[in-house]
């Protein structure tokens, strides 16, 4: 990590759609604030004699990138991944701060856990890490934790990702509980009965392969209820990891009925198809599964047109013991930190997604979605920010990997856009040119 006393970002095309900028400009940093933003580039060293001057032509600079979906795996699994290797891996891939899922080993269901998490993060200083609180006590769905306990300790949304809720009506009185708080409520949309024993998505290719699959109508079923749930309580709701074309035309019908819903997608599920997992690569194995095509094109399309507020990586980092099994009885996930950027970037390129919306999608909305602070560049804000070199191409090696994790089906390919400059308070957190 690099101490600077300010930082001069120059020559860059600043987005901040919080703000309505997109030009050419130079951005400047001191005491860990944005002291000056200023399109057309006037800004110089001046009194400023101790500034670090980055020139940043042909390069984007956007607010900090913020994942609200991450699986840090400390407490219980620091095998897997640390709150310190996790926020590096962050830094790495462009984020300034993490939303971590409450699923460690004992659950974040209390105080003691989540003020933990956030020494960890204290002292890692890599990223801001913002812990989920369980909705329910252990995630077994059986009774509500307690919410006021843990907001005081720190967490910013409540959620048993991973588990679905499969009771409605604890799930009815989270939203309203929750809502007293003003916590998001973040649902993982499963139906168990449906996908109990799955693998892998339900369809042609699973049949081919003898694998147990998962129907889509395993996450649409869970989300029409969570919908009117959402709709009957008045409450907000936040749906995770969206996978499937109908999923996608669920959100939209409801944000048009005034629901207050936001939803998030990965990468993965706007990048590969269950074609992945044609050689039974336990790499392209997650929950939900891999869709089809069409699926694929929902998800895009939905991101293109409001649908889908944010895109998340929903990082699960898995070590070798749990990924190279029979496909049955490998785990699910894979890490996503240090490819979101450049995955997401092929959007911009391919399938019309604007940069604007690109860190609407990756900064604004998951900070608007978790009341945290984030997804802008006004003066007198922390200095968060992220450059993009959108034209850098590089292959993604095992060697390359920050996390402690490897678990990416993205190994060994040639991808393009990566953030080369990430700061947090002012400080240098990660460095492409260092590497």
């Amino acid at each position: 990590m690099t101490l600077i006393e300010g930082l001069l970002l120059k020559n860059g095309r600043i987005i901040d759609p919080a703000n309505a900028v997109d030009r050419k400009g130079d951005l400047l940093i001191q005491d860990g604030k944005i002291v000056a933003v200023s399109p057309g580039g006037r800004i110089s060293r001046g009194r400023h004699r101790n500034l670090a001057v980055y020139d940043c032509a042909g390069k984007w600079v956007v607010p900090g990138l913020i994942d609200m979906h991450v699986h840090l795996r400390e407490p219980g699994e620091e095998y897997k991944e640390t709150v310190e290797s996790g926020t590096r891996a962050a830094a790495a891939g462009g984020f300034t701060a993490v939303a971590c899922m409450p699923n460690t080993r004992p659950v974040n269901d209390n105080q003691s856990v989540t003020r933990l998490i956030l020494e960890k993060a204290q002292a890692a200083a890599h990223a801001r890490v913002y812990p989920v609180g369980a909705i329910s006590k252990g995630s077994n769905g059986e009774t509500l934790a307690e919410y006021g306990e843990m907001q005081q300790a720190g967490i910013v949304a409540i959620s048993d990702d991973g588990r679905p809720v499969i009771n409605s009506q604890l799930m009815r009185r989270a939203l309203e509980y929750a809502g007293n708080f003003n916590l998001p409520v973040i649902s993982h949309a499963e139906d168990p009965a449906l996908s109990r024993n799955g693998v892998m998505n339900e369809g042609a290719i699973s049949t081919m392969l003898g694998l147990r699959g998962i129907p889509t109508a395993a996450e649409e079923i869970m989300i029409f209820r969570e919908l009117a749930l959402a709709e009957y309580t008045g409450r907000p709701l936040h749906i995770a990891h969206v996978s499937t074309a109908e999923s996608v035309a669920l959100i939209r019908r409801a944000k048009d009925r005034g629901c207050r819903v936001t939803a998030e997608t990965a990468p993965h599920y706007f990048t590969l198809t269950e074609e992945a997992v044609l050689s039974y690569n336990t790499l392209a194995k997650m929950n939900p599964p891999l869709r089809t095509a069409a699926d694929v094109a929902a998800i895009r399309q939905g991101l293109l047109d409001g649908s889908l507020d944010a895109i998340a990586t929903d990082h699960a980092p898995h070590s070798t013991m749990e990924k190279e099994v029979e496909f049955d009885l490998a785990a699910n996930g894979i890490i996503g930190l240090e490819t979101a950027v450049p995955l997401t970037m092929a959007l911009v390129r391919e399938h019309g997604l604007s940069p604007a919306r690109m860190v609407e999608l990756l900064s604004v909305n998951p900070a608007r979605i978790l009341g945290v602070a984030g997804g802008s560049l006004a003066t007198g804000r922390p200095a968060d920010v992220t450059v993009i070199d959108p034209e850098l191409e590089f292959c993604y090696t095992e060697e390359m990997v920050v996390s402690k994790s490897k678990n990416s089906p993205f190994l060994n390919q040639q991808l393009k856009g990566r953030a080369v400059l990430t700061i947090l308070d002012g400080r240098i957190t990660f460095n492409a040119a260092e590497i």
